[in-house]
């Protein structure tokens, strides 16, 4: 979640500047004088001005890691899928076809947060709102709003209301919860409609047992799963390492999964996704600094590789400059994957006075992954900003979205390199103006928010659904995007 200016020695395809994602649990000084976070999402180390930005966080993130979910707030549900029926009336070019869910290959995915909730979902969150997650967003307490987007809550069957924000002409303003089935419900809708693939669901190692028991969680996760076969989309899942205890990872990271597919049979579900015969699982989290040595590191890929009972297609997910910079035994490490997908979300490099996304490195990291014998999985992103979250000055952290330019030329270079195969990061982080669901262009004016910039609130559905086409190779590349707004 830091914003970092990294220096390297020696050649450097782009100038850059890396932000990885994620919300502060714990600040701490390492022997090097570094300021590390361990946190809940994606995350790095940060120097500079960028330590005295956060300083004034920590004490409000120390508070929030406390917080726990009601035991039981939730009762967990087990029923069996649903059947792979498509409803008709979809728009897309996948219209009432089942997505493959036997290969990575042809596939966009979009990660899926799902961690937003709003009082009257069954409890009285508001988590990923608002900085006390047991109080809504108050227009007398701007400065607690975490979200930079305001979803167009239009098409939802369950809205919350936050009381005092209003929408342009005074209607009450309302936001979404994922706890609610029918949010995800929609969710999968408009992906079925508008033609994407399937979700990368996140699932926090430090939200697990012994840390903690966040049912809800797994809740949404059955959500996830019934919307799914519903709609005919697929889903796999994705651990994030981040601020877990190092001491307890290991048994972390394998009880879950075992629980997952032992007990919910996640595995056993036709639309998660498989590829090479097995199913697959990301790992995000994999930073040096994150670990004394490659030990662990080491002990966790063997386990999910070669587990008789549990083994998976893995995936490695973190530093993008895996190849580049990575030193000593980490080489070895971060090519011993089946796959790696390298967190480029806020590194980017400057044309002038425009911000676009760095590519330049992918087509070495595809030669360097297909000589250690493994598969590239690009990600890409549609904009950045949180402003709201790091109570900065309006506009200080924003990556323009250039009408969707800024996300189209990320498709094209994942399609220039004849990879058939991507991960959009993400679906619906409003957090850190990431989100590629609806998002509405006239929010509340009690606050600042980021909006599309006019273009209409599925514009980046349907860019989303553009680059499938053109990844999957049932479209011609295109420079330019081949759509109107």
């Amino acid at each position: 979640m830091w914003l970092r200016r990294h220096v390297f020695p020696g050649v450097v395809p782009q100038p850059h500047i890396s932000i990885v994602l994620g919300q502060v649990v714990l600040v701490t000084r390492d022997k090097k004088s570094r300021i590390n976070a361990h946190i809940i999402g994606k995350r790095h180390n940060m120097t500079g001005f960028a330590a005295a930005l956060m300083t004034g966080l920590v004490g409000c993130a120390l508070l929030l890691a406390s917080v726990k979910s009601p035991a039981a707030a939730v009762r967990l549900t087990n029923s069996p899928p649903y059947t792979n029926q498509i409803t008709g009336g979809a728009k897309s070019f996948r219209l009432n076809q089942t997505v493959d869910a036997t290969t990575l290959h042809k596939k966009v995915l979009v990660g899926y947060q799902g961690w937003f909730r709003a009082a009257g979902d069954g409890d009285a969150r508001w988590d990923h709102w608002n900085r006390d997650w047991l109080t809504p967003p108050r227009t007398n307490k701007l400065d607690w709003i975490t979200f930079e987007m305001w979803p167009d809550v239009s098409d939802y069957s369950n809205k919350y209301p936050v009381a005092g924000f209003t929408c342009p002409g005074g209607a009450p303003a309302y936001l979404f919860s994922a706890q609610d089935r029918s949010t995800v419900d929609l969710h999968f809708d408009w992906m079925q409609e508008y033609g994407i693939d399937g979700v990368v669901v996140q699932r926090f190692v430090i939200q697990t047992p012994p840390d903690n028991i966040q049912s809800w969680k797994t809740n949404v996760l059955l959500h996830v799963r019934a919307a799914a076969n519903r709609t005919g989309r697929v889903f796999m899942i994705e651990y994030d390492m981040s601020g877990a205890n190092t001491n307890t990872l290991f048994s972390q990271l394998t009880n879950d999964w075992i629980y997952l597919v032992d007990n919910l049979h996640i595995t056993q579900d036709p639309r998660y996704l498989h590829h090479n015969g097995k199913p697959v699982l990301m790992i995000f989290g994999f930073y040096p600094e994150r670990f004394s040595g490659t030990a662990l590191p080491r002990q966790i890929i063997a386990w999910f590789k070669t587990n008789a009972t549990y083994g998976v297609t893995l995936i490695g997910s973190g530093w993008w400059d895996w190849r580049a910079s990575a030193t000593g035994d980490w080489t070895n490490v971060y090519r011993s994957f089946h796959g790696y997908c390298p967190w480029n979300t806020g590194n980017y490099y400057n044309a002038g006075t425009t911000k676009f996304a760095s590519t330049a490195y992918w087509a070495q990291d595809l030669a360097a992954a297909t000589n250690a014998g493994m598969f590239y999985l690009p990600q890409v992103y549609p904009g950045f900003s949180w402003d709201n979250l790091k109570h900065l000055p309006p506009g200080t952290s924003k990556i323009p979205r250039l009408g969707g330019d800024f996300l189209w030329k990320q498709f094209t270079a994942v399609a220039n390199l004849g990879v058939d195969m991507c991960y959009v990061g993400m679906f619906d982080e409003v957090d850190e103006g990431t989100a590629i669901f609806k998002v509405s262009n006239t929010p509340p004016g009690q606050g600042y928010f980021v909006t599309y910039e006019g273009r209409p609130a599925d514009w980046y559905l349907r860019l989303t659904a553009e680059g499938t086409k053109v990844i999957s190779g049932e479209h011609p590349n295109s420079q330019s995007i081949p759509i109107s707004p």
